[in-house]
C-alpha cells in the first residue's frame, strides 16, 4: 500500500478516540490513510520526520472573523494558519443574508476550511456594531431561507447580545436566532458583552447545545457575582449550554475562567475569536490562546480537545473532522511543547505564567502543507498601542531584510547547467 505522504515517529495526541502515543501518521489522496506504530517508510512518496514533535489534528477556531475587506473585524486566515495548525476556521456571524454569498467567494479562494455561523441580523459585521438596532435586519424567514439555500456552508447560526449591539430590543434577537436554529437544526452562538441585557437573562433562552461564547468574560454582567459563579451560569452549564472561550481584544478574563474552574465549569471549547482587533494582541493566535488555558492548569490533552474534536462535534462538522481517524481529511498540525515559563496576559492585562507553549512546526489541509503567507498591514480603523505599531514595522523590516538577501552564498549552489568540456582540438579552432 503506498502513500503520499508519512509523518513518522510524532508524539500523537486524538482526543476524538484514535490511537495514541509515539506513532506514525500516513496519508492517502488528501485522507489520514493509517495511524500506527512502524509503518514502512518504503511504502511512502515523502517520509517526514516529526520525532520529538506533538502530531494533532488540524487545530478547529470556533470563532473567528475572516471576511476581510468587507467587514470591520475580518482579517484573512491564510497568513495565520499556515504558522499556528488552524486548519477549520468557523466564521462567527461576519455575513448575514445579505452578504453571505459574498463571504462564500471569499471561502473559495482561502487553502483553509471555513465554515460558517450565518449572523441573525442580514447585514452581519460589515460595522463595529449596532446590526441588530433595526429588527427588520433580522428577518427570521430570511434567515431560515438562507441556511436551507447554503446548508453546506452553514453550520451555526450567531448573535450578539450586548447593548451596542440590540439597542432598545433586549432579548428579541436573541429569540430570534434561537427560532431561526430551531427551525434548521444548527446551534446557536450567542456573544455576551456590556449589559443590558444581563447574561443570565439571556440562559434560559439556550437549549441544549447552542454555544456560549465569551463565557469567562469580565464585562458581561451576570456571569461571576461577588458570590462566585452565578447560579445561572451552573444551571445551563448542567442543562447541556457548551461553554466557548472565545478571547477576542475584549472577551476573556483570568480570575472569571478561574472561577469557573473552581465550580467545575470547565470551558467545552477554545476559540479565539480572532479578528483585526486582536490579532496584534492580546489574542495572538489559537495556540497562544491554548497556551493560557496550560497556564490556568488545564491538561495538554484536554486542551487538545477542546480546540480539534469538540468544535467539530459542537457543529456537527462533516467527514471526522477534529481527528485523525482513518479516512478523515489529512488536517494535521505538528508542534513543538516548548518548555517554559512563558508569561501570557488576558483582555484585561491581568498576567499569568504558563510552564509550556506551543510552537507550531507545520500545518498540513487536506495532506498538503500550507505555504508561507505574509500577514497583510494592520488596518487604519484597528487601534494600537505605540508597542504595537513599532513592533509591526519591526517585522515588516525583518521579512524585507530576510528576503532581500540571497538566500546562501555561494558555496551553497551547484552549475545547474555545466559548460560543456573543452578539447584541445576545440582550443586550436577558437
Amino acid at each position: 500500500m503506498s502513500y503520499d505522504l508519512l509523518l513518522a515517529g510524532g508524539d500523537v495526541i486524538d482526543a476524538g478516540g484514535g490511537p495514541a502515543g509515539r506513532l506514525d501518521v500516513a496519508v492517502r489522496d488528501g485522507r489520514v490513510a493509517a495511524v500506527g506504530a512502524g509503518l514502512p517508510h518504503a511504502d511512502a512518496r515523502e517520509v517526514v520526520d516529526v520525532s520529538g514533535k506533538l502530531v494533532v489534528p488540524g487545530l478547529i477556531d470556533l470563532h473567528t472573523h475572516v471576511h476581510p475587506a468587507a467587514t470591520y473585524w475580518g482579517i484573512a486566515p491564510d497568513p495565520v494558519a499556515w504558522y499556528t495548525g488552524v486548519t477549520t476556521w468557523v466564521d462567527a456571524g461576519s455575513a448575514g443574508a445579505y452578504t453571505l454569498d459574498a463571504l462564500r467567494a471569499a471561502a473559495a479562494g482561502f487553502r483553509v476550511r471555513v465554515p460558517v455561523l450565518l449572523n441573525i441580523s442580514a447585514v452581519g459585521l460589515t460595522g463595529a456594531t449596532g446590526e441588530s438596532r433595526d429588527l427588520a435586519n433580522c428577518d427570521v424567514d430570511l434567515a431560515i431561507a438562507t441556511i436551507v439555500a447554503n446548508r453546506d456552508l452553514v453550520a451555526g447560526v450567531k448573535v450578539r447580545m450586548d447593548r451596542h449591539t440590540v439597542g432598545r430590543h433586549g432579548l428579541e434577537p436573541l429569540r430570534r436566532a434561537v427560532e431561526v436554529a430551531g427551525a434548521t437544526g444548527v446551534p446557536v452562538m450567542v456573544h455576551v458583552g456590556v449589559a443590558p441585557p444581563t447574561v443570565d437573562a439571556m440562559l434560559p433562552l439556550l437549549r441544549a447545545g447552542d454555544i456560549l461564547t465569551h463565557c469567562a468574560s469580565g464585562i458581561a454582567e451576570g456571569v461571576v457575582g461577588r458570590g462566585g459563579v452565578e447560579p445561572a451560569l451552573r444551571e445551563a452549564y448542567a442543562a447541556g449550554v457548551l461553554f466557548d472561550l472565545g478571547h477576542g481584544s475584549g472577551g476573556f478574563a483570568f480570575d472569571v475562567l478561574e472561577a469557573q474552574l473552581e465550580a467545575g465549569l470547565v470551558p467545552h471549547t477554545i476559540s479565539s475569536d480572532l479578528h483585526a482587533r486582536c490579532l496584534y494582541g492580546p489574542v495572538f493566535d489559537l495556540p497562544t490562546t491554548m497556551t493560557k488555558l496550560l497556564a490556568v492548569g488545564l491538561p495538554l490533552p484536554d486542551v487538545v480537545a477542546a480546540a480539534t474534536v469538540r468544535p467539530a462535534r459542537a457543529l456537527d462538522l462533516p467527514g471526522g473532522a477534529g481527528t485523525l481517524a482513518v479516512g478523515a481529511p489529512a488536517d494535521i498540525a505538528v508542534f513543538t511543547v516548548r518548555d517554559g515559563p512563558f508569561e501570557v496576559v488576558d483582555s484585561h492585562e491581568q498576567r499569568r505564567t504558563a510552564l509550556q507553549r506551543l510552537v507550531n512546526e507545520a500545518t498540513y489541509v487536506g495532506g498538503r502543507l500550507l505555504p508561507p503567507a505574509l500577514p497583510a498591514e494592520p488596518r487604519p480603523w484597528v487601534p494600537l498601542t505605540d508597542t504595537q505599531r513599532s513592533a509591526v514595522r519591526r517585522r515588516t523590516g525583518s521579512v524585507r531584510d530576510l528576503l532581500t538577501a540571497p538566500l546562501v552564498a555561494a558555496e551553497g549552489l551547484s552549475e545547474q547547467f555545466p559548460r560543456p568540456a573543452r578539447t584541445p582540438d576545440d582550443e586550436r579552432t577558437s
